[in-house]
């Protein structure tokens, strides 16, 4: 397969999570789409032979992750106001919008390991590999990550 049709073929089945995840981390349309383009820049360059599909997709997000947050430090010294997220994220009847809008409130670490696990389905173990912590922490971000986000929800809905 092309070197081309490997990225097109990338970018068609891992698009919208890399997205998903870039956009919630970094709570900006514009450096989210950012994030994206390089990630998969990188992927383009980088042209890795991966063990089977959930090996490709664990390094994109990985990859996506570390981008986000070396936009996260750059932003930290050139302030700019955030787009509002959930345009993006869910339609305005979807019952769910309260709860996006507080997880967009979680901070980082909690919030990336609770998308990766509630939204996009990855199990512990999984999630420990994407980023690079054990099983244990990942438990314990999950733990805390639903605190604050129960803490948020209910002081502000």
């Amino acid at each position: 397969m092309s070197v081309n049709k490997r990225l097109e073929n990338a970018i068609d089945k891992y698009g919208d999570i890399i997205f998903r995840i870039c956009l919630l981390t970094l709570k900006n349309h514009a450096d989210a789409e950012d994030a994206v383009q390089e990630t998969f820049i990188i992927y383009f360059r980088k042209s890795i032979d991966f063990e089977n599909s959930e090996h490709e997709k664990a390094w994109l997000i990985s990859v996506a992750m570390n981008k986000c947050r070396d936009i996260l430090r750059f932003n930290k010294r050139h302030r700019t106001e955030p787009e509002d997220v959930l345009l993006f994220l869910a339609d305005k009847s979807d019952k769910n919008t309260d709860i996006l809008e507080a997880l967009v409130e979680v901070p980082e670490k909690f919030r990336i390991v609770l998308t990766l696990h509630y939204i996009e389905g990855y199990k512990i173990n999984e999630i420990a590999q994407i980023i690079g912590k054990s099983p244990s922490a990942v438990k314990m971000r999950l733990s805390k990550g639903r605190e604050l986000l129960r803490e948020i929800y209910t002081r502000s809905y």
